[in-house]
């Protein structure tokens, strides 16, 4: 049996090993177009930034490891130039020895990856602009000099090459189109990392686009949308990725919207095709999944796919569709997700609410104690629809567990019931985890309704539990204060603002992040009002306004 890989990397690489562990006879050829078969993709922006400090460090396997370790026939500046499924072969160009020869096979393996988009900017062929896909991409930056850098766009990559570059020195300004940094986050969670970013002398441009490139002799300027002219020595786009598949496209193989279709065993369109990776798309799939984590499984998946039916056996586990799990450093801040976000499910008509928790990543009385930030989506029915959390420490493992439990099918209530490691120096008996179950809990028994920050609008009328220090420090404009230990006790006052401004309409009980307008929410409603909670509290409500929290929010002596 003759498997050919095109394209090595994390998918392609992946099912190499595989396949050799699951068959120590098959003649197994990998096919790379590049010099670097087998690199670390993910840690480029480290290297730029400097905290990585040797490139060989990024290089995890060269063709000559492979063919001690593995036997696998590794041959790279190999391009795939076409696909020919009738005949079961390839054509390949060696662009190192400059000549072209047909390879064929009994199984082809794509893994095409994904190419930097280029999007339609005068002067994008400067000669100043960088992306960073590649271990070339990561050199070039690394040697890059100057004093001012602008990053086109603040998804993962745009925002550790805008940390790196601001740790070198480099004046350096992010430029996101959409109208927040990390768009697939949602807006009360970015405005945590924005908030980072300015910390670390990032300049932030959101709901901007760059509109041109003038090159120069000593630097370029961009242009923005909104008239901004910025100055520029270093340049990197990083404003998405396409699919790398125009030889699988000419070859007749199924796409949607660009990327190679495959069903639940990577199988494509066309007989003995697989595929993997960035630039492949389930079949039942709403969008692609960029991440090497998918790629690396499901590469092993295909593997197992491929020995089996070689064999004639049915032992090959599906590839599950991809959740999205992904995790971002951004200074002290971490900030990770999993799952669908509010966009999405809004597109979809799904029903669903959400929750926000704000507790400790380990006991409040031991040193250093700081919040989790936990935001997550719950259907009507209970089940998990996605998560996110922003944080110093332990968000990692908090959105970790909360993606198991996804994959396990695990309903939001179910949460309350995991049993979590705990230490005072590691977490809370009740953790942060098990706390955001027990809210949407709450909310799915009927005992609490929520109003989220996205539906509390000005002329709402609030009842804010917090002190009255807090209170004169930012509130709705029309609220009424009572700290919560005082609520039992004037009840009667709630009754006369009721019945002097609001009527039959419901009221947001408020506290700073959700603990104390609990209590308070329980008291009134069991008191005969009509009331709701606001979720995750005025910290939450902060992140949602963003800029804005400052007019929105009076100060004492504001009304």
């Amino acid at each position: 049996m003759r498997v050919v890989v095109v394209g090595g990397v994390a998918g392609g690489m992946s099912a190499a090993a595989r396949l050799r562990r699951r068959d120590e006879g098959a003649e197994i050829i990998v096919l790379e177009r590049s010099k670097y078969v087998s690199f670390a993709n993910c840690g480029l922006p480290y290297y730029v930034g400097g905290e990585i400090d040797d490139p060989a460090k990024l290089l995890l396997h060269t063709p000559q490891s492979l063919k001690a370790a593995l036997n696998l026939d590794v041959r790279i500046n190999s391009e795939v130039t076409e696909i020919d499924p009738d005949n079961h072969c390839v054509a390949v160009a060696d662009t190192g020895a400059g000549n072209t020869y047909t390879l064929s096979y009994d199984y082809l393996i794509l893994s095409p990856g994904a190419l930097a988009a280029r999007p339609p900017i005068d002067g994008l062929d400067s000669p100043r602009v960088h992306t960073l896909r590649t271990v070339d991409d990561a050199l070039a930056l690394r040697e890059a000099s100057g004093s001012r850098a602008i990053v086109l766009g603040a998804g993962f990559i745009g925002i550790e090459a805008a940390e790196a570059l601001a740790a070198r020195g480099f004046e350096t300004h992010l430029v996101e189109l959409a109208e927040h940094v990390l768009p697939p986050l949602e807006v009360e969670m970015a405005t945590l990392v924005t908030q980072e970013l300015r910390n670390l002398g990032v300049h932030v441009h959101t709901g901007v686009a760059a509109q041109a490139i003038a090159h120069a002799d000593n630097n370029d300027v961009v242009t923005l949308s909104d008239g901004t002219v910025l100055h520029a020595d270093v340049i990197v786009l990083s404003v998405g990725v396409r699919p790398d598949t125009a030889v699988a496209q000419a070859a007749g193989i199924q796409t949607s919207r660009g990327y190679v279709v495959i069903d639940d065993h990577g199988r494509t369109s066309a007989d003995d095709i697989y595929a993997i990776g960035d630039g492949t798309i389930g079949c039942d799939q709403d969008h692609p999944v960029a991440l090497a984590g998918p790629a690396n499984r499901g590469g092993r998946l295909i593997a197992d796919a491929i020995a089996d039916a070689e064999c004639g056996e049915a032992t090959a586990r599906p590839i599950p569709s991809p959740q999205g799990t992904a995790i971002v450093r951004v200074g002290g801040l971490t900030a990770a997700m999993t799952g669908a976000n509010r966009a999405t499910l809004d597109a979809a008509g799904a029903e669903y609410f959400t929750v926000h928790t704000h507790a400790n990543q380990h006991a409040g009385y031991f040193p250093g104690a700081q919040p989790v930030h936990i935001l997550m989506h719950v259907g009507t029915d209970g089940q998990i629809l996605g998560a996110q959390a922003v944080g110093v420490e332990g968000v990692d493992r908090r959105i970790d567990v909360i993606a198991t439990a996804m994959r396990a099918r695990l309903a939001a209530p179910d949460l309350m019931d995991l049993d979590l490691a705990y230490a005072p120096p590691y977490g809370q008996a009740k953790d942060p985890v098990n706390q955001t179950g027990m809210v949407a809990h709450n909310v799915l028994t009927g005992q609490l309704a929520l109003t989220g920050p996205n539906e509390l609008t000005e002329d709402m009328p609030v009842l804010d539990v917090r002190t009255p220090a807090e209170y004169a420090q930012g509130h709705m404009p029309n609220s009424l204060n009572i700290p919560h230990t005082q609520l039992r006790d004037r009840l009667d006052e709630v009754q006369a603002w009721v019945d002097e401004e609001i009527g039959d309409r419901p009221f947001v009980v408020m506290c700073a992040a959700g603990v104390r307008s609990w209590i308070g929410y329980r008291i009134v409603r069991a008191a005969g009002f009509n009331v709701t909670m606001l979720s995750g509290g005025i910290q939450t409500l902060r992140a949602w306004l963003g800029e804005r929290a400052e007019t929105v929010l009076a100060a004492e002596g504001d009304r």
